[in-house]
């Protein structure tokens, strides 16, 4: 596919939206529910807990992350109360959105072809999540959940391209065509996504920015170049263009102190803890 006829098609994408003849994805109204909460001031943990109880795939899902190796607790917890206490608000906002992501992925409705995309994508976004946890973890100061949730959604502007490829016949059969439009597109498209979100600036980045592997923000390391690194592991084992490319010249290494054997290392050496991260984030 041209350059020009991706412009043309990111063009008719962005004046729909504005039009709103296409609607953006939207988180479901569980997460959309806990987030104002967890984002008010006056919000408190009853409030919290009795809105969680409400659904019981989220409260399964906060229960498994919470007595999971994860967060190391001593004790079983088993009520959402006590478990909203031990993650901590920025946790908690994380795994309602990781599940919530999780039922954006799935669209049983989808052509065959979208369900391969949609299908593909969640597991690159899983595996990508999981390395972000294992970096951050390791070698930052920041949030490793929140490390985790901005690996998740690195991608996410792929959505709504493959929703608005549906409605063009020849774009949509043609797997080819897809592929260059979502390599292309999806960073733009992702922050217009978490943009109507409400997102932190932060993880907006993270998708606006992750394929920006020349990036130089700044002298610390920011979460973006956590996606950056851990999408670059992704690849290891494919023969996909980023691992013919000389990682030692890419900034985001030398912004989280890392070259890229030693963070090839790291992850060959937490394969449990990822396959269980990776466990908790599909359910």
């Amino acid at each position: 596919m041209a350059s020009q006829q991706i412009e043309i098609f990111w063009h008719d994408l962005v004046e729909d939206i504005r039009a709103n003849r296409v609607v953006l994805p939207a988180l479901p109204d569980i997460a959309l529910r806990t987030r104002k909460l967890l984002e008010d001031r006056n919000g408190t943990t009853s409030q919290l807990t009795r809105v969680i109880n409400a659904d019981v795939v989220l409260t399964t899902r906060l229960l498994r992350v919470v007595n999971s190796p994860l967060h190391r607790a001593h004790d079983q917890i088993e009520d959402i109360r006590s478990a909203i206490t031990r993650l901590g608000n920025t946790n908690v906002r994380s795994v309602v959105t990781s599940l919530a992501m999780e039922q954006l992925y799935q669209n049983k409705l989808a052509s065959p072809l979208k369900r391969k995309f949609l299908a593909r994508n969640w597991e690159h976004s899983v595996h990508v999540a999981a390395h972000c946890y294992i970096i951050a973890d390791n070698y930052t100061p920041l949030n490793a959940d929140e490390a985790m949730l901005a690996g998740l959604v690195h991608d996410i502007g792929k959505l709504p391209i493959l929703e608005y490829a549906e409605m063009l016949p020849d774009i949509a059969a043609d797997e080819t065509a897809l592929n260059r439009l979502l390599d292309v597109l999806h960073t733009r498209v992702g922050a217009l996504v978490l943009g109507s979100w409400k997102f932190p600036p932060e993880l907006i980045a993270a998708a606006a920015e992750h394929e920006d592997l020349d990036r130089e923000p700044g002298t610390d390391a920011d979460y973006t170049d956590v996606v950056i690194v851990a999408n670059l592991l992704s690849y290891i084992g494919t023969d996909h263009p980023y691992t013919r490319l000389d990682w030692s010249a890419i900034p985001a290494f030398e912004r989280l102190a890392l070259t890229p054997e030693e963070s090839i290392a790291v992850i060959n050496n937490a394969r449990e803890q990822i396959n269980e991260i990776k466990q908790l984030l599909v359910g």
